[in-house]
């Protein structure tokens, strides 16, 4: 059922972080932040580059459209990077009052040679994460109790090796690693079923569906794997690129079509039995003349909705594709590496630029938009802040920053709602499940709100 955008608003400002988390005896732990409006911004106006091309500004013709969403809905698990195969969760349900449950270290964090890249995923009342130094660890998600641990990495491996995720079907773990290799887990007790050597590391989570396990290396190779024993179903090569982004997207599947995306800013739609091309696209923008902008990368994961992709590179482009056709819909001119959320007829995105987005979804026009800090110390511009998300959960939209910071922004106005402090930076994108908010800092520390 659709709510009208007033008072959907309403609920949105009744269900802020704000409003939500304050009172609840926290601020011992996330400091003095929590509960509270946001800071004042400082004197003068901010026009961000990005504002210079017209077709960016929020476009006129929706200035008397309310946004509607549909109804927030509860979601058990979130099984995959991303949420589910296809990345698109929709509008996901909180709890009425958050309060933190608990918060647990799993592993090795994020070092000077060493990133954290792969998401948590929640399956069956189990949390499951995997750290830098490739352990996988499950953890009770009720309680935060750790219920075992282990490292996939053999002991010949290169301890230096990073990256990769976790994704689970049908029992089973599917860990892709830094060092080349796929195992696949006994989820209930780690165990290791079969490993499988590929021709590269993965730096991005696998995705599992139908039996099957896709994976992506850094050479822009993708391959199909048997869920049941490893073994290779089929191969299919992009253009290799000797620069990337740090991480890497998963791919995208629905209706019998995996979406890969690659380095090289060339996005496939390939048939899951036997990976022939249906139709490519390439996301890189010519008009980027700097060396880091031209990165074509596509980092953020494509997503699948109602027959419609929706894709976002490092480059500038944003696009909007027909999943059987390859007809592009729409496009923007909108640069980003982190995985677009779709909800209703919106779509909301984080660029580059710090700067959110709200775009209607059949045609990409822009309603509204909201710029994020991008210094710590705005006024010297230092102290860069990174953010990542958005995650829409009941009436608000979940952004966390490099600095230890979470804001809660409205969908329907992109006003902020609330801010909180977390204990640690966060550059992986929170995820929902169960009611249950879940943030993993840079230092792999989960942090568990309900």
């Amino acid at each position: 059922m659709k709510r009208a955008g007033r008072a959907a608003r309403t609920a949105g400002a009744l269900l802020s972080l704000s409003i939500l988390l304050g009172g609840c005896g926290l601020s011992d732990y996330f400091g003095g932040w929590f509960g509270q409006s946001p800071s004042p911004p400082l004197p003068g106006e901010r026009i961000p580059v990005l504002l210079l091309r017209q077709d960016l500004e929020p476009d006129v013709r929706l200035a008397a459209v309310d946004v509607r969403l549909p109804a927030p809905q509860p979601n058990r698990d979130w099984p995959q990077a991303g949420g589910y195969p296809d990345h698109a969760m929709h509008h996901l349900a909180a709890g009425e009052t958050l309060e933190r449950r608990w918060d647990i270290s799993v592993g090795s964090g994020s070092a000077s040679d060493a990133r954290m890249t792969a998401q948590p995923i929640v399956v069956a009342g189990r949390l499951y994460t995997m750290d830098v130094s490739s352990r996988v660890t499950a953890v009770d998600a009720a309680s935060g109790k750790r219920l075992w641990q282990v490292d996939v990495q053999r002991d010949s491996e290169d301890s230096d090796a990073f990256g990769g995720g976790i994704a689970y079907a049908e029992g089973r773990l599917f860990v892709a690693t830094g060092f080349a290799q796929v195992v696949a887990l006994n989820a209930e007790d780690g165990k290791v079923v079969w490993r499988a050597d590929m021709p590269g590391p993965m730096r991005s989570a696998p995705t599992a569906a139908g039996g099957r396990v896709f994976v992506i290396t850094i050479d822009n190779q993708a391959h199909a794997l048997s869920a049941e024993d490893g073994s290779k179903l089929w191969t299919h090569t992009g253009i290799s690129e000797t620069a990337g982004l740090l991480g890497g997207a998963s791919p995208a599947v629905a209706q019998g079509i995996v979406l890969v995306p690659y380095s090289s800013g060339e996005l496939f739609a390939l048939r899951v039995e036997n990976g022939k091309s249906v139709w490519q696209d390439s996301l890189s923008n010519a008009r980027r003349i700097d060396a880091l902008s031209s990165l074509a990368d596509i980092r953020g994961k494509p997503l699948i909705d109602r027959g419609r992709v929706f894709a976002i590179s490092h480059s500038g482009a944003m696009v909007s594709i027909d999943l059987r056709t390859g007809a592009r819909a729409w496009d923007r001119e909108i640069s980003g590496v982190e995985t677009p959320w779709v909800a209703g007829n919106y779509l909301y995105v984080l660029s580059t630029d710090n700067i959110v987005f709200c775009l209607t979804r059949d045609s990409g026009r822009v309603k509204w938009l909201r710029q994020l800090p991008r210094y710590i110390q705005p006024d010297k511009k230092k102290g860069p802040v990174t953010w990542t998300g958005p995650v829409l959960a009941s009436d608000r939209l979940i952004v966390a920053g490099s600095q230890g910071r979470a804001l809660s922004i409205s969908p329907y106005t992109g006003d902020v709602l609330g801010e909180l402090d977390l204990p640690e930076g966060v550059t992986i994108a929170p995820i929902v499940a169960n009611e249950t908010l879940y943030f993993i800092t840079e230092r792999a520390r989960v942090v568990a709100l309900r």
